[in-house]
């Protein structure tokens, strides 16, 4: 019986070639020009003065956030002083320096991290290398990123070097934390100040880019990432290179929030509705769905603060069109401003921004959050003190950021659910109305709001009046009843009746005597005994003052002062008299008959 021939093993496949090396988009796109500087045209533009006129200097100090262009700047530098060209303002990026310094690779361009290298021993390998003329450029120039990181002792060695460092030597410092660096360091160098890069130069770059590379984003999209980036145009392209990378397709909104976690606008926008409408119930239910779809609190926090920093631009009438928000969210900030006071709105995101501070440091974030959405959500219409102090009452001191708001177009909460009722200002008739039994009322109403409106402090004594009446022709006689002798005492003063005559002067179109009267019940108060005046020192009284609890509540949250004590008025109290002691020799009791 024959032998079956064995069954050939096919070839494995061969193998797949090795995969290009991916430079990332942030590397890719990196500026080399002073031109292609976005957002820093202040600093692009001195250096080129520089360059243009020779008059560059020894040792640059470039200073600002991450990823906005410092040592991009310092390459172009480089790359302008060296260029085969140059130096010029705009290196022809052709040449073997320009290439080398791009690559990083350039023997005559040092780059040294600070953070690495950060000792004295560094820094001394430093001051021995400079006296080295430069290999094939003109200029040796050693490029420092967070020099704030250098140690004190290097600091040190590193002063004289660079005050005066050899001709071919040129400095350039990167930093972040420029408020870390000694005042010996920045007094010889020329200082740049880097700003952030606004969202919409982000948006307008990230838009090129994405063209760039044959990838179709949507505007919203990329306006979240421009958002996100915070200033940051290198955060911005890193970002962006991760979504290029997981969407399948067209990058979206849609994918942006689930690959970082943030609601979506239109989410905010219902959420913020359900704080301002102050139904907690609901603004809890949205949060807790989203949050079990996904939705980071720490993101979502950011957000709300974005949204609340745009109702306060919004009731201050600023521009929005520099936010990198979308046109249906610009009109629901500014309807939902609207309906708002600015003192509000501020306290609001003062509540946001304290639970982002107190969030960093617990494992707790949603609870965080939902104790900041239930406060928002129960912060009734606030008014600022300088308005409590004018109006006295609630109600009256709502008048005045009532009469603003009309002017504002915005309703005022003293007319709505959120105020407290007070008087209502009486009907301004125009022109004098001469004082009757029949005017009277009008004119107590008139003459009550020009004084308080002018004097604040006389007319909130006025409230105090017991009663007005006609006592003769153009004559008008305000008492005052029991418990008000000091108001009394105040309005009867020749200052404060002569500011009352002119205000009748001017409402009534005639002279108007007045007369300030106590009535019999405050007169009998009067010439009951007064009682005993407290014995202690004034100044020790002023201190017992200020020490108390509620004075001290007062003097911390709105500045008061204490201007008078009165004295009847006893800051502490008064300990019960002791009882004698029973004389010893007297028997306390009648002694038994036995």
């Amino acid at each position: 019986m024959a032998k079956a021939k064995p069954t050939p093993v096919p070839a494995p496949p061969p193998a797949p070639p090795p995969p290009a090396e991916y430079t990332v988009v942030a590397r890719r796109y990196r500026p080399q020009q002073f031109a292609d500087l976005i957002g820093q045209e202040h600093v692009a533009q001195a250096l080129t003065n520089a360059l243009t006129t020779g008059r560059v200097a020894h040792a640059y100090l470039f200073t600002g956030a991450r990823g906005v262009g410092k040592t991009s700047a310092a390459r172009i530098l480089a790359k302008a002083l060296n260029c085969a060209t140059g130096p010029t303002a705009t290196p022809c990026d052709r040449c073997d320096s320009c290439a080398a310094i791009a690559a990083g690779q350039d023997v005559d361009v040092v780059e040294i991290d600070g953070a690495s290298n950060n000792g004295v021993n560094d820094i001394r390998d430093l001051r021995q290398n400079v006296g080295f003329l430069p290999t094939r450029g003109r200029y040796k120039v050693y490029i420092i990123d967070e020099v704030h990181m250098l140690s004190t002792g290097a600091f040190n060695a590193l002063l004289k070097t660079l005050e005066e460092p050899p001709p071919h030597v040129k400095f350039i410092f990167a930093t972040t934390e420029v408020q870390k660096l000694p005042i010996t360091i920045l007094s010889r160098c020329q200082r740049f100040d880097f700003a952030h890069v606004g969202p919409v130069k982000i948006f307008d770059q990230l838009k090129r880019i994405a063209a760039a590379e044959g990838h179709e984003a949507d505007d919203d999209a990329l306006r979240l990432v421009a958002r996100r980036a915070a200033g940051s145009m290198r955060d911005s392209q890193s970002l962006l290179d991760q979504l290029l990378a997981s969407a399948q397709g067209k990058l979206t909104a849609g994918h942006v929030h689930a690959v970082l976690g943030t609601a979506g606008d239109d989410r905010v926008v219902e959420l913020a509705g359900a704080v301002l409408g102050r139904d907690p119930k609901a603004a809890l239910n949205l949060l807790s769905g989203w949050i079990d779809r996904g939705v980071q609190p720490g993101e979502l926090l950011d957000q709300l603060i974005d949204y609340w920093r745009a109702l306060m631009l919004a009731g201050c009438g600023g521009d929005l069109a520099e936010l990198p928000l979308t046109p249906a969210t610009v009109e629901a900030v500014r309807r939902q401003a609207g309906t708002l006071l600015l003192d509000t709105t501020l306290a609001g995101l003062d509540i946001l921004s304290s639970t982002k501070a107190r969030m960093r440091g617990t494992g707790h974030a949603q609870v965080m959050l939902e104790l900041a959405i239930v406060r928002l959500a129960r912060l009734d219409e606030l008014l600022p003190v300088a308005a409590l102090l004018r109006g006295g009452m609630p109600g009256e001191a709502a008048r005045p950021a009532a009469d603003e708001s009309k002017k504002n177009g915005r309703p005022s909460p003293a007319n709505g659910q959120n105020g407290v009722a007070g008087h209502q200002r009486p009907e301004a008739s125009s022109g004098p109305i001469p004082m009757s039994p029949e005017t009277l009322s009008e004119v107590w109403g008139r003459l009550n709001a020009a004084v308080g409106e002018k004097f604040p402090i006389l007319g909130n004594q006025l409230r105090s009046v017991q009663s007005h009446a006609i006592f003769g022709p153009n004559a008008l006689a305000i008492r005052f009843g029991p418990r008000y002798n000091q108001a009394y005492e105040a309005c009867a003063s020749e200052a404060n009746v002569q500011r009352l005559q002119d205000a009748l002067r001017a409402i009534t179109g005639q002279p108007i005597a007045v007369r300030v009267e106590l009535t019999a019940d405050t007169v009998a108060a009067a010439d009951e005994p007064r009682p005993v005046r407290d014995a202690t020192p004034v100044a020790d009284r002023r201190k017992q003052v200020l020490d108390l609890p509620l004075i001290k509540k007062a003097r911390d949250v709105f500045g008061a002062q204490v201007t008078r004590i009165d004295d009847d008025f006893t800051p502490v109290a008064r300990a019960a008299p002791a009882r004698p002691e029973p004389d010893a020799e007297t028997p306390d009791a009648t002694p038994d008959e036995d």
